[in-house]
């Protein structure tokens, strides 16, 4: 999954997709333990999948935050 494909994502959708992607890590490392895993690539790519997510998530709560002072700061000029 491409970065700009997750930005266009909305936040409800990334984080079901996120809980869903961690399911399926858990049930690749358990096929990758038991060796029945053939592409043990996949792992790497679930992981940065998951990564890129979270990450998203976090600049969005970085501009929201960063937005809320902005507009704190310009209601505490005008009293």
């Amino acid at each position: 999954m491409k970065i700009h494909e997750i930005k266009e994502m909305k936040t409800e959708e990334i984080l079901q997709r996120i809980s869903e992607e961690e399911k399926n890590l858990v049930d690749l490392r358990f096929s990758h333990q038991l060796k029945q895993l053939t592409n043990t690539a996949k792992l790497k790519l679930v992981k940065r999948d998951i990564a890129r997510m979270k990450t998203v998530l976090k600049e969005r709560e970085f501009e929201a935050q960063k937005t809320a002072a902005v507009e704190e700061k310009t209601e505490g000029d005008n009293a």
